[in-house]
């Protein structure tokens, strides 16, 4: 069963790589998918913009003696098959309004959901599930909404480094299956699931991570009404709505294009949801924090207490050949319980999210929307959702919970 997973997922993997290679732009179907600005270059140097550190292409030759010491083995980064930017990232967005994107997202569709300064953009998986990387601008801060397929990691990052405005492309290359990006104005290699550039002028750099989340489409559509929402029309010929890594998305499976040692407290193929102060990391597994309806978990980061929100209602995107027909993994919100100096605490009554000291009810994106604490908001706490043996493979030194065994 497995070897015809596997099978499956190549023959996926495949797929992908010849839509970017040979189903091109809308405007032609001779010229290969790549992205829209800036060529990767073939040269060894690249001369960088700003304060940034001119020096050789890790991107062209990551075993380039003159390139500083990285902070990975560049033999483990391995080809995922696709050149740089064959999977080719969105850099010209362009958004319609929540009405209209009804008409072709489902309801329990996974949708990542970004706000900065009250300004809300949501970028669906069922698009980025084929680009992997989108460089916009919200509200002034130059971004990079990113997803890795087969960690199943959504994270946003600000596209500043050094205070120098880059852009993202992929690499076409993975490391511990995770993607790895590549920043144009120097051509270093970043890993995805940590923000760091990890061979290249810029090893040891850290990109700031931004507080996105991944919510169903029915969430956001009923508590961000006004979002803008990524547009179809993104220059390139996809299938949007369909997974191209059907059955990835299986606990019982083996991790794909990953030939790291597997942490054995979990299932591989298990999903989490990680947080991680720099210091700590403590992740939660599916199992341990869902239920039939929402659910309230309470921990802790540091010496911080945190809560987890989880409710019914998101679609796994990577389970079946439609994005939105795999099996309810649920919405997560990670945050603080601190409101005011006072620390709250959380349960789960008559189907929504209170608080026990004021009686307000919330929602998964830790809004007060009824009762005393009505229009206040929780603080929100970095988190990633991924598959457990990405995450061991980046913090090996987490803290695990899962459900207990009966």
């Amino acid at each position: 069963m497995h070897g015809l997973r596997s099978a499956t997922l190549a023959l996926g993997l495949a797929l992908v790589a010849a839509a970017c290679s040979t189903s091109g732009r809308d405007d032609t179907s001779s010229l290969p998918s790549t992205s829209s600005t800036t060529p990767t270059t073939t040269e060894a140097a690249v001369q960088a913009p700003g304060n940034l550190p001119t020096g050789p292409s890790a991107l062209a030759d990551r075993f380039h003696p003159d390139l500083p010491e990285p902070l990975v083995d560049p033999s483990e980064i391995r080809s995922g098959g696709p050149p740089p930017d064959g999977i080719p990232p969105i850099d010209d967005p362009t958004f319609v309004p929540v009405a209209e994107a009804d008409a072709w997202l489902a309801d329990p569709e996974p949708v990542i959901l970004l706000e900065l300064e009250g300004e809300a953009r949501a970028y669906p998986i069922q698009i980025l599930i084929w680009h992997e990387i989108v460089n916009d601008t919200v509200a002034g801060v130059p971004v990079a909404v990113t997803y890795c397929p087969l960690c199943n990691s959504g994270i946003t990052f600000d596209r500043r480094v050094r205070g120098v405005e880059t852009t993202f492309g992929t690499s076409g290359m993975l490391y511990n299956a995770n993607l790895v990006m590549y920043d144009r104005a120097t051509e270093s290699l970043w890993n995805q699931l940590d923000g760091r550039a990890v061979v290249g002028v810029l090893t040891g750099e850290r990109l700031d991570r931004l507080p996105s989340v991944v919510v169903s489409w029915e969430e956001l559509r009923r508590t961000r009404p006004t979002a803008a929402v990524l547009s179809r029309d993104t220059g390139f010929r996809r299938d949007y709505g369909r997974n191209p890594y059907t059955g990835l998305d299986d606990p019982d499976g083996t991790p794909f294009l990953f030939s790291g040692r597997l942490d054995g407290r979990a299932k591989a193929m298990q999903r989490v949801v990680a947080v991680d102060d720099g210091d700590r990391a403590v992740a939660w597994t599916l199992e341990a924090i869902s239920g039939s309806g929402p659910t309230v978990t309470v921990g802790e980061i540091g010496d911080e207490p945190i809560v987890v929100f989880w409710q019914p209602g998101q679609a796994s995107a990577l389970e079946t050949d439609d994005v939105s027909g795999g099996r309810d993994v649920g919405d997560v919100g990670v945050f603080t319980t601190t409101v005011d100096g006072r620390v709250l605490d959380f349960e789960v009554r008559d189907g929504a999210f209170v608080d026990t000291e004021t009686g307000s009810t919330w929602n998964v994106l830790g809004e007060a929307v009824g009762g005393p604490l009505a229009g206040t908001r929780l603080e929100p706490v970095t988190f990633v959702r991924t598959f457990w043996f990405s995450w061991a493979a980046f913090r090996p030194d987490t803290l695990l919970v899962d459900a207990p065994t009966s």
